[in-house]
């Protein structure tokens, strides 16, 4: 099943031919695949299988120039892969596209963990951890009323017993807090230096001049031990360059950071190896993949008798 099969438009009919014509791109060119969902008209369901009822999420209306450019008032397909690989790896399930390139499916199994996103947009992974079974689920994105507000609309309608699989739902905190990558002076970073297992950023790396902020924010809340990992999901729909200069060795280094997986999915399942330039490449097959990322902290070899964290 194609990663977009599972989400759909709500709301008012529309007519607009320019509308008409995108949503029939992927009729008129069956390469081409849509990889942000949603508009301030229409918000969107997203129905799962394995879940008692959709979720349904509300998109921000944004207003001020600057709010739009954070792209938050979309639903991005790494947020909807993150998702499905939560739901698989938290319910053991059978799925046909693992491969050998991949992180082990097991490593995204949140029961009882605590997760935080950054940049969470629709906070469409979060809700799903929070309903599969994470004990602390914390959503941040930068702190723009309007972007906030739906973040809390969405989280407060979704993460609740009624919509989670019976037995599964075991969450004990939930908030929703602004926060700008880099700041870590706030009440919110202060109170949480290494306090998530699980650290999510879905479709973050767009913005290179924000990387090392990026980066910082990681390891900040990312918790001090062997088995904590960021999950870091991206498209290459500004280019593979930008993708690649967040993953360098070096500059994860300087936080602590480096990469245990990084590879390719396409909106298939079908995985490739992580190369950074592939040459001249359609727009519309960039559409097609993601970057998977897992980071884990740089571990130096233990001295004799010298007990880890």
């Amino acid at each position: 099943m194609a990663l977009t099969a599972r989400v759909s438009l709500i709301g008012p009919d529309t007519s607009d031919p320019e509308d008409i014509f995108g949503a029939s791109l992927g009729v008129i060119f069956p390469d081409d695949i849509t990889n942000s969902h949603g508009d301030n008209d229409h918000g969107l369901l997203y129905r799962s299988p394995h879940l008692p009822r959709p979720i349904q999420l509300a998109l921000a209306d944004v207003n001020a120039e600057e709010d739009r450019r954070l792209f938050s008032h979309y639903l991005w397909n790494a947020s909807l892969l993150l998702a499905e690989l939560i739901e698989a790896g938290t319910l053991g399930l059978e799925i046909p596209w693992k491969s050998e390139l991949a992180a082990p499916l097991a490593g995204f199994d949140v029961s009882g963990l605590r997760t935080i996103e950054l940049g969470a947009g629709t906070a469409l992974p979060s809700i799903m951890a929070g309903l599969l079974g994470a004990k602390r689920v914390v959503v941040t994105d930068y702190p723009s009323p309007p972007v906030l507000k739906t973040l809390r609309d969405n989280v407060a309608a979704s993460i609740k017993e009624a919509s989670a699989p019976a037995g599964r739902f075991a969450v004990e905190e939930v908030l929703v807090e602004g926060h700008k990558w880099g700041d870590l002076d706030t009440p919110l970073a202060e109170a949480n230096k290494y306090a998530f297992d699980r650290v999510i950023a879905a479709d973050c790396l767009w913005m290179p001049w924000q990387h090392d902020n990026l980066r910082r924010s990681i390891a900040w809340f990312l918790a001090d031990g062997d088995g904590a990992r960021a999950w870091v999901v991206a498209g290459f729909h500004t280019g593979r360059d930008k993708v690649g200069a967040f993953f360098e060795s070096a500059a994860l280094a300087e936080v602590g950071l480096e990469v245990e997986y990084l590879w390719e999915r396409d909106c298939d399942g079908q995985d490739q190896d992580w190369v950074v330039d592939r040459g001249y490449d359609h727009a519309r097959r960039w559409k097609r993949w993601l970057a998977v990322g897992v980071l884990k902290r740089i571990r130096k070899p233990a001295e004799e008798g010298e007990q880890r964290p």
